[in-house]
């Protein structure tokens, strides 16, 4: 069972990985009751002076006053600390939100030292309530007493809401024959659609990245990570994503921008660990049994093919149908019709399992379910569509919607 009781999702990986240290973080967790008790609740990260800071935000018109905060403080593109807290969301919470932030920020720097726009915030849970946020002030100075660069593990815990396990990953590059390394800690299970659910995501690698150039790498990444997955079709008040880079590496400076040379290996194995972060998220929907990959192909662009694949992966009754492993492609076919993107009904193909299913706007002749029901019964579902129009293309992922969803959200602040 999960630290809140549920039952782990059946797709999540067999353990946490084994996150090395990265040199200028540290990490501490403690259990400060803001919203659960008898378990961690609060993370400090914190960051060698001169880190580079890069984010992603959520673009809800809703945004939650840690986001707005983190707004501001992405603009001077350095970091000295992250705060985080579970359970409460401090989100619709008015002047007393921003307020709490202000003084968490305040505190932060204090003890560390630092410039109040080299402290971020960001807080996951329940939307509406005030943050007790002085149970996170109170803990400040034993969080950094106790930081340590291994405590990756225990950050990842202390961030879930109804999480059934912990995310993390961690990648290596070299820039300039010298090798960095790279780490990430993410949360999130429901409320994903993120648009940069509630989701939180964390990197840290010791590379010498300016500000600029992280931000470009990192807002590209998303877009083939994070911005491509759907649980349930929700964009949270409180998305999330930072990537900082401490600078301690030893390697040669980076003077360009995201296209350098010296930072394709570094890309590669950012954009690695971003899709694995999101995958895990994805693995671990609320009530989740099953891993759904999307590929749309012959779009009119990249764009227009993810925007077909997030009707399909967001359609209730393709994922309650993938749920029943039912090879009901028809829904398919609906989906991609109210994606508002063109598509030519008399060229459009679809694939279920690698077996063809529909080309040229027809049933393929012959067409034997057996093998896509089978294929339907797995843990992981492939789902390919060409729309016929273009050369646009785009994979999304999803899960499966079943009851334990329904369940779970019900009772979520009970």
């Amino acid at each position: 069972m999960s630290q809140e009781g549920l039952e782990v999702s059946p797709l999540a990986p067999a353990a946490f990985p084994n996150l090395p240290r990265v040199a200028g973080v540290g990490l501490a967790t403690a259990a400060c009751g803001v919203r659960y008790q008898g378990r961690d609740d609060v993370c400090l990260l914190a960051l060698a002076p001169g880190t580079a800071v890069a984010g992603v935000l959520t673009q809800s018109q809703t945004a939650s006053a840690p986001v707005l905060w983190c707004r501001r403080a992405l603009k001077g593109g350095r970091g000295r600390a992250i705060v985080v807290n579970a359970g409460n969301a401090n989100a619709f919470t008015g002047a007393h939100g921003l307020a709490a932030v202000e003084r968490t920020v305040q505190a932060t720097a204090d003890i560390l030292g630092a410039k109040k726009t080299e402290v971020y915030i960001a807080s996951t849970g329940v939307i509406g309530e005030r943050l007790s946020d002085d149970r996170i002030t109170a803990a400040l100075r034993g969080l950094k007493a106790g930081l340590h660069g291994g405590a990756w593990a225990a950050a990842a815990k202390a961030i879930m809401t109804t999480d059934t396990y912990p995310k993390g990953a961690t990648r290596t590059a070299e820039i300039g024959g010298v090798t960095v390394t790279l780490n990430g800690i993410a949360k999130g299970s429901g409320m994903i659609a993120p648009d940069m659910a509630t989701m939180l995501s964390f990197l840290a690698t010791d590379a010498k990245i300016p500000a600029k150039t992280l931000q470009a790498l990192l807002t590209r990444g998303a877009g083939d990570s994070f911005n491509a997955i759907t649980v349930d079709s929700d964009t949270s008040t409180s998305d999330t994503l930072l990537l900082c880079a401490t600078g301690q590496a030893k390697h040669k400076r980076v003077s360009g921008g995201p296209g350098d040379p010296l930072l394709k290996s570094f890309k590669a194995a950012l954009f690695d660990l971003l899709r694995d972060l999101a995958h895990q998220v994805v693995r671990d929907g609320e009530g989740a049994r099953k891993f759904v990959t999307i590929a749309v192909t012959g779009a009119a662009s990249k764009r227009a093919a993810r925007r077909i694949g997030l009707s399909i992966a967001n359609s209730p009754l393709v994922k309650t149908a993938i749920a029943g492993q039912d090879p009901n492609w028809g829904r398919i076919v609906m989906a991609i019709g109210k994606a508002g993107e063109k598509a030519d009904r008399d060229r459009l193909a679809i694939r279920i399992g690698g077996i063809e299913v529909a080309r040229d706007g027809l049933v393929v002749p012959g067409y034997d379910e057996t093998p896509v029901a089978r294929h339907m019964k797995g843990q992981d579902i492939s789902i390919e569509t060409d729309v016929g129009v273009g050369r646009g293309a785009a994979t999304v992922w999803t899960c499966d919607l079943t009851h334990a969803y329904i369940d779970i959200n019900a009772d979520y602040r009970s």
